[in-house]
């Protein structure tokens, strides 16, 4: 068999990886049945079905009737600011509070566009952190910090 598209393959193949990944860690936790789910239940048969699809996507890569593609060069420095965004917004959550973290997150990421540009950033991260606040904060009532430490004293 070969490989037509591997975009598809290579999608197939991470959903199978991510799938079995959490139904792995799940086991460490309470299953119950199904009447009774225990806090692994979900996040297991979660994990089984994503893997199943990817199975599906992976074998449909290899079929005739697939369209031939190939997988585009990586752009690492893309990667690296995306992924750094995020373990500092993880990093930042707490001391700095919900609203400069996800200014500080979306500011970040930008930079790893091409088309990056201060205004177009800005407005994206005030919308998100209005967007944010309205959802977590005063929609399901997540306990976090919304502004930092020094000011809410």
């Amino acid at each position: 068999m070969r490989i037509r598209s591997q975009k598809d393959f290579a999608s197939g193949l991470m959903f199978i990886l991510v799938g079995f990944g959490f139904s792995w860690v799940a086991r460490g936790y309470s299953m119950g049945t199904a009447a009774k789910m225990g806090p692994g239940y979900f996040p297991f048969w979660l994990g089984i079905v994503l893997a199943l699809l990817g199975a599906l996507v992976l074998f449909g890569s290899l079929s005739s009737k697939s369209e031939e593609d190939s997988l585009a060069r990586w752009d690492i420095k893309t990667l690296l600011w995306i992924l750094g965004s995020v373990v500092l917004f993880g990093l930042l959550l707490k001391p700095l509070g919900m609203v400069l973290s996800v200014l500080v997150l979306v500011l970040v990421s930008s930079m790893a566009s091409h088309e990056f540009s201060w205004k177009g950033a800005i407005l994206n991260a005030i919308i998100l952190v209005l967007i944010s606040l309205g959802a977590f904060v005063y929609g399901i009532n997540l306990q976090m910090p919304v502004w930092p430490a020094f000011l809410a004293s």
